[in-house]
């Protein structure tokens, strides 16, 4: 798991080519104007879920593992508590490996993540993002799919 301001992304762009196509989707995009849903960048390999929501209290809020890609997750504006936990032995809720998730139950670290800030989930961190930093905020966040 990785957290970090985008000004940074090249010291992990280099990790792999798909990384680095990711980190130039969102470098490169006007993400303030961008429409939500999906966006394609190299078919199923990379791409972009753009969302815009109002975050929540935690006990409404999921965690959530990937098996296939590896989630940037980018903070377009607003703020938002994203939990975290390195997969261990927690319990299994709901899992779809067609649609790469699968949800937990457990406990979680919180961390802020606010507007130009960004965190790299990998297959062996869960996360439970959307969670609200005090106050109820409106988030836009794009979450770029990164196939292993």
């Amino acid at each position: 798991m990785v957290i970090d301001k985008i000004e940074n992304y090249r010291l992990y762009s280099k990790l792999t080519k798909r990384l680095a196509k990711g980190f130039e989707f969102i470098t490169e995009t006007d993400l303030t104007t961008i429409e939500s849903g999906k966006h394609q960048i190299d078919n199923d390999d990379i791409f972009a879920i753009v969302q815009e929501y109002d975050t929540k209290e935690e006990k409404d809020c999921v965690l959530e593992g990937h098996h296939k890609y590896i989630d940037i997750q980018y903070v377009i504006q607003g703020v938002e508590l994203m939990g975290f936990a390195p997969l261990t032995n927690q319990v299994v809720v709901e899992e779809n490996l067609e649609k790469d998730y699968t949800f937990y139950n457990g406990e979680t670290s919180m961390i802020r993540v606010e507007e130009g800030m960004f965190t790299l989930f990998f297959p062996e961190d869960l996360h439970r993002p959307c969670v609200k930093a005090g106050q109820i905020s409106k988030v836009k966040k794009v979450v770029v799919k990164v196939k292993i």
